[in-house]
């Protein structure tokens, strides 16, 4: 499910923007900073302040999450299945995972949220189509950002 080129804008980009359903049915977007790519069909967080996603998940387990290559206009939108994992019943795979990529955190983090991926989507800007390379928007939003700092 996951491309490469996919799980390397995530791995590169762990920020994703998760989207959950409340109880009344309106949307909620999250920034989680803490995913990690399971498999080429299994994402996960971990949970360290996450309450309201938490509790949508439960209940409303479809999510969508969105992460973001800021300088190359790229991102990667997944929409799947969400489990809430207690970290005594995570599986090794799953602790493994968390402890080579976040070793520093994993104690802070309460649960895991993985997601069964359901479909994955690798979405360009229309800048490609227009003819701009990934060399270009690298270069061109980077001086972007740099002018900021």
């Amino acid at each position: 499910m996951l491309t490469g080129e996919m799980k390397r804008l995530i791995r590169n980009h762990r920020a994703g923007f998760v989207a959950t359903i409340n109880k009344d049915g309106t949307p909620a977007v999250s920034p989680k900073a803490t995913f990690v790519v399971v498999d080429d069909q299994t994402l996960a967080f971990g949970n360290i302040r996450s309450p309201g996603t938490i509790a949508n998940v439960r209940t409303r387990p479809a999510v969508e999450v969105n992460f973001i290559d800021v300088l190359e206009r790229k991102a990667v939108r997944v929409a799947g299945t969400a489990e809430v994992v207690g970290k005594t019943s995570a599986s090794r795979q799953l602790l493994d995972v968390f402890e080579k990529d976040w070793p520093d955190y994993l104690q802070y983090m309460t649960s895991f949220v993985t997601i069964a991926i359901g479909k994955a989507e690798l979405i360009l800007s229309p800048a490609y189509d227009i003819g701009h390379t990934e060399e270009e928007l690298r270069s061109q939003n980077l001086a972007k950002l740099n002018a900021l700092a």
